[in-house]
């Protein structure tokens, strides 16, 4: 059975940082791309960042960028993101999900299988 789990959200401070990580079970997450999606109560799930199969090529979405880092270890079957500099705005539940390709717009539409999230929360 394919199953993605992510692990790392918390409480954190406006400025903080938290790494968060996506493991796989039941199957290899190198034949994936890898994204990263957030919703916010009440909005969206929207994509933050993916990162293609072999760890290559990367794309984030313009409210990240410069903030956010996403990389692979497909020896230890994992992907992860660490973000820096958070913002309240930031909080929401992050899910990874893998899928065939990594594309610019970080489309939900384009993966297929979730995790159950972790929550994040950006507060003082």
């Amino acid at each position: 059975q394919l199953q993605l789990v992510e692990s790392g959200g918390g409480l954190v401070q406006p400025g903080g940082s938290l790494r968060l990580s996506c493991a796989a079970s039941g199957f290899t997450l190198g034949y994936y791309a890898i994204g990263w999606f957030r919703q916010a109560p009440g909005k969206e799930r929207e994509g933050v960042s993916c990162i293609n199969k072999s760890g290559g090529s990367t794309n984030y979405a313009d409210s990240v960028k410069g903030r956010f880092t996403i990389s692979r270890d497909n020896a230890k079957n994992t992907v992860t993101l660490q973000m820096n500099s958070l913002k309240p705005e930031d909080t929401a539940v992050y899910y990874c999900a893998a899928g065939a390709y990594c594309f610019s717009s970080v489309s939900r539409w384009d993966y297929d299988y979730w995790g159950q999230g972790t929550q994040v929360t950006v507060s003082s």
